[in-house]
C-alpha cells in the first residue's frame, strides 16, 4: 500500500475546468447549429495546432503592454520560443501566409477551437475556453464586413434567440482614430488607454468612462485604475461621439462626420460605416444590426469596421439571479495581420463567438438542453460461465449492430440488485435479462426500467409488485433488438406526451 505521504493531490489547475458529457452533448449541440450556417454562407472548414511559434502570434492580446505576455509559452528542443494560441485569428493569419500561393482569394473559412489566456483566473474568466470562428480573407470591400454582421445576426436566431432579444453593433476603428487625431491624441500608449475607457462604458456608464478618460477611476474596493489623462475638452469630443445615441443612418453619418472633423482616415471610417449601413437596409437586416460609435473591441490588430453581438433580453443565471449578459462574440477587419508575414496589404475580415459564454445564456434561456442523447439499454450478467458471457456479448453487439446504444455490465455480476441499482443511477430505459431458465428455452426478458419506475409509485404491496411482474415482457431470442426498438419508441412517444 502507498505511503500517504506518496499520494499526488488530485486538483484542477486555478482557470481551469473538467467537462462532463450533459456540457459536452450541449456544446457539440450548439456547434452543429452554428456551423450550418457558416456552409449556408459558403465558408468550409480549417483547423491548425493550438501551438504556434510565439513570433508569429505577435503581441495582440488585450489589455497586454508587452509582447507575449499573457501566453502560456514553452521552449522547444531548438531554443524557439513557442506559445498556446490566444485566439484562432492570429493562427489563420499564419496559415494563409504560409499557404498563400495555394490558397484561393477570396479565402473563406471556419474553425472552432480551444484557446488559452495566461491571466488571472475570476469569474466567469477562464484560461482555456472555446471559440469558433468565421473570417474572410482577401475581400477589401466593406461588404465582406456587412456579411459577417449578417451571418452573426443569422447565427442567433439559428440558436433560438428571438428578434429583439439580440442586437449587433458595428463601428469603425478608423472613427475612433479619427476622433484622437481630431483632439490632438499622438501617443500610442494614451491611445491605448482610450480605448480601454471606451470599452467600459456599457460596464460604468458615461461617468465612469469620464473618469477612465481623465484622471482615473476608483472603484468601490478602492482600487484605482489610472485614467488617459485627457483635458476636459477632450473628454467631452470622445464622449460625444460614443455616448448612446439612436438615429437614422444619415443623422448617424451627420453626427460622426461632425465628431471627427479634421481627421481625413476619421471621415474614411464614416463613409465606410455608411456603406455597411446601406447594404444592410438593403438586406433588411435594420433590425438586427446597428451602428454604434461605442464600440470597441479589445484586440489592437484590428483596422477598420468592428462589430459584436450582444444578448439584450433579461436572462436568469445560475443563481436565478436576473442578468445581461452583454456581450457573446465579437470581430472586425484586420487588414495588417497576414501583411506581418507577406510585408503586402492582404485585407481580411472575421469574427469569433464565445462558445461557453453562449452556451451558458442559451442554457439559461431554456433554448439548448443537455442534449438529447438516450442512455444504453443495459445488458444484464446472471451467470459468469463463458457461454453464458458469449450469449450477453452477443446481445450486446445485436443491438449495437441494429442501431441502439448498449452496454453490457462490467461490475460484480453476483449481486444483481447492484446491477439494477447501476441501471438506475445510468437512466437506463430498459434491462436485458437472461438466466439458465431463458437461455434453455432460446428466450430473454426485456424490463422497462422507466414503466416499472411509475408502476412501482402505484402498487403498494410486494405480492401484487410480485403477481404484477410490471413492464416485464420475453420474447424469443431473436426478436431481441426489434422488441427493444419497439419499446423505446414506446418511451418516446410517452415522452413526447408529457412534454
Amino acid at each position: 500500500m502507498a505511503n500517504k505521504a506518496d499520494k499526488v493531490k488530485a486538483r484542477l489547475p486555478r482557470g481551469l475546468v473538467d467537462r462532463h458529457a450533459a456540457d459536452i452533448r450541449a456544446t457539440d449541440k450548439m456547434l452543429a447549429a452554428i456551423r450550418e450556417v457558416y456552409e449556408r454562407y459558403g465558408f468550409d472548414p480549417v483547423e491548425t495546432p493550438m501551438l504556434e511559434y510565439t513570433d508569429a502570434l505577435g503581441k495582440f492580446l488585450p489589455d497586454q503592454d508587452r509582447p507575449n505576455e499573457g501566453v502560456f509559452s514553452l521552449q522547444d528542443d531548438d531554443e524557439q520560443w513557442m506559445s498556446l494560441r490566444y485566439d484562432l485569428t492570429a493562427p489563420l493569419a499564419r496559415h494563409v501566409a504560409e499557404n498563400f500561393n495555394e490558397i484561393q482569394l477570396p479565402y473563406r473559412t471556419y474553425r472552432a477551437g480551444y484557446v488559452f489566456r495566461n491571466e488571472k483566473p475570476g469569474p466567469g474568466r477562464f484560461r482555456q475556453f472555446m471559440q469558433f470562428d468565421a473570417d474572410t480573407v482577401g475581400a477589401p470591400s466593406v461588404a465582406a464586413d456587412a456579411e459577417m454582421c449578417m451571418m452573426m445576426a443569422d447565427v442567433m436566431e439559428a440558436l433560438g434567440i428571438a428578434r429583439g432579444d439580440y442586437i449587433v453593433r458595428v463601428n469603425n476603428r478608423k472613427v475612433l482614430d479619427g476622433v484622437m487625431e481630431a483632439i490632438g491624441v499622438t501617443d500610442e500608449g494614451q491611445k491605448l488607454a482610450i480605448l480601454r475607457a471606451i470599452d467600459k462604458l456599457d460596464k460604468f456608464g458615461v461617468e465612469g468612462v469620464k473618469l477612465l478618460l481623465g484622471e482615473g477611476r476608483k472603484d468601490e474596493s478602492g482600487d484605482f485604475t489610472k485614467g488617459a489623462g485627457l483635458n476636459d475638452n477632450q473628454i467631452d469630443r470622445v464622449l460625444k461621439l460614443v455616448a448612446p445615441v439612436v438615429g437614422t443612418r444619415l443623422e448617424l453619418q451627420y453626427f460622426m462626420s461632425g465628431a471627427v472633423h479634421g481627421s481625413d482616415i476619421g471621415l474614411e471610417g464614416v463613409g465606410e460605416l455608411d456603406q455597411i449601413g446601406e447594404l444592410i437596409e438593403a438586406a433588411k437586416y435594420s433590425d438586427r444590426i446597428r451602428i454604434d460609435p461605442s464600440v470597441v473591441r479589445g484586440l489592437e490588430y484590428y483596422t477598420g469596421p468592428v462589430f459584436e453581438v450582444e444578448l439584450t433580453a433579461e436572462i436568469p443565471n445560475e443563481k436565478g439571479e436576473i442578468v445581461r449578459f452583454g456581450s457573446v462574440g465579437g470581430g472586425g477587419r484586420y487588414d495588417g495581420l497576414v501583411s506581418r508575414f507577406r510585408g503586402q496589404p492582404v485585407p481580411a475580415t472575421g469574427f469569433s463567438i464565445g462558445v461557453s459564454r453562449l452556451m451558458t445564456a442559451l442554457k439559461n434561456l431554456g433554448k439548448l438542453g443537455e442534449g438529447d442523447v438516450l442512455a444504453p439499454v443495459l445488458v444484464t450478467v446472471m451467470d459468469g460461465d463463458m457461454e453464458a458471457m458469449g450469449k450477453y456479448q452477443d446481445f450486446t453487439q445485436k443491438l449495437r449492430a441494429a442501431g441502439i446504444r448498449a452496454e453490457m455490465y462490467q461490475g460484480n455480476w453476483k449481486k444483481f440488485g447492484n446491477q439494477l441499482k447501476y441501471a438506475d443511477r445510468r437512466g437506463a430505459p430498459l434491462a436485458i435479462i437472461q438466466g439458465g431458465d431463458e437461455r434453455a428455452n432460446g428466450e430473454v426478458q426485456i424490463k422497462d426500467l422507466i414503466e416499472g419506475k411509475r408502476l412501482s409509485g402505484e402498487i403498494e404491496s410486494n405480492e401484487e409488485w410480485r403477481a404484477s411482474r410490471p413492464a416485464q415482457v420475453t420474447v424469443k431470442e431473436e426478436d431481441l433488438a426489434a422488441k427493444v426498438r419497439e419499446m423505446l419508441d414506446q418511451q418516446a412517444q410517452d415522452r413526447a406526451g408529457g412534454a
